[in-house]
């Protein structure tokens, strides 16, 4: 359940007690120090264990079990718990995939919590102990880190999906008939872009409401920081909503295309099919065996039914031709 856990004094790693009551103790009595505690897919009853020591407030830890979590941030007495999407983009299969990070930010210390497998947080640790003038404005640095981090990785996936969309829109506007398959490709599509938005879209008020702050959260230093990442969120919003219009366009297109083609069809059965109504409408007239039927007894007669047919014939292929028919 834990991945790791570290006390921070001034924005750099320090000596702590194992016992996590010890160690947020020892960090509340110290000036610029915080506890960060960081879990992978806790148990309700390992979870339980962490609220009873960080006194988390048990309507967060409750969504923190269940996960499958809307992203937003609730505001606490003593505490913040924000809850994040993850996006993951598998270009083989051309799917998008999600995961949960959920962070209690409080007095002194930081918890993230991570559901799935599609989270970028690996490693995020040792690059912000890179990073000690960042470190040293507290738990909301870390906050604010993986914030950044999970919508940079949306810019990424947007760019992954932007590319296939282009090759999908070369594929409908190529030459030749359109494609059985192509409309439930771009309807396929419409559904991992809708799996990207309901990640990406609600978070933007939370962020937001972040670079507004509450009191003194977040500390007024880190909220240029996070304004950055409202507006690489804002711009990924924009961009996604952009290539659904795009998608809704195609397949609109797709659809013209295939009623045109439909149409061709149409016409092309229907001039073979006035083609071969002429010989049978005289044949069948012939096959009556009138008495007065004209030339019925004259030698010449039969060559000169068929000629008639063949020649009416003729006389229709050239005028569907010209006219675009066959």
């Amino acid at each position: 359940m834990i991945v790791d856990t570290a006390t921070y004094r001034d924005g750099k790693r320090a000596e702590a007690p194992e016992d996590l009551s010890d160690a947020l103790a020892a960090a509340r009595a110290t000036p610029g120090a915080f506890v960060w505690l960081g879990l992978y897919e806790p148990t309700a009853a390992e979870l339980d264990l962490v609220s009873e020591e960080f006194g988390l407030h048990p309507l967060a830890v409750e969504d923190a079990v269940s996960a499958h979590q809307r992203p937003k941030l609730e505001e606490y007495r003593d505490s913040v718990f924000m809850v994040l999407k993850t996006v993951g983009y598998h270009p083989d299969g051309h799917s998008v995939s999600t995961g949960e990070v959920m962070l209690f930010v409080g007095d002194s210390y930081v918890i993230t919590i991570r559901h799935g497998a599609d989270s970028p947080l690996r490693g995020i640790r040792a690059e912000l102990e890179k990073q000690p003038e960042l470190l040293a404005h507290g738990p909301f640095a870390v906050l604010y880190a993986v914030a950044d981090l999970i919508v940079d990785s949306y810019l990424d996936v947007q760019t992954a999906l932007q590319g296939d969309l282009d090759e999908l829109e070369a594929e409908v506007f190529a030459p030749g008939r359109p494609q059985a398959n192509i409309a439930e490709r771009i309807y396929e599509f419409k559904r991992q872009l809708l799996v990207f938005r309901r990640a990406g879209a609600p978070l933007q008020e939370p962020v937001l409401r972040l670079t507004k702050g509450s009191g003194s959260f977040p500390p007024e230093p880190l909220r240029p920081y996070l304004r950055d990442v409202a507006d690489h969120l804002v711009r990924v919003n924009e961009q996604v909503d952009g290539l659904d219009r795009l998608l809704s366009d195609i397949l609109n297109a797709n659809l013209a295309q295939v009623s045109v083609q439909q149409n061709n069809d149409m016409r092309k059965i229907s001039a073979w099919a006035a083609l071969a109504a002429v010989p049978t409408m005289i044949a069948g007239i012939y096959g009556m065996n009138f008495e007065d039927m004209p030339e019925l007894h004259q030698p010449w007669g039969y060559p000169a039914a068929v000629l008639l047919m063949i020649a009416v014939c003729v006389v229709l292929h050239r005028v569907f031709k010209r006219s675009g028919w066959l």
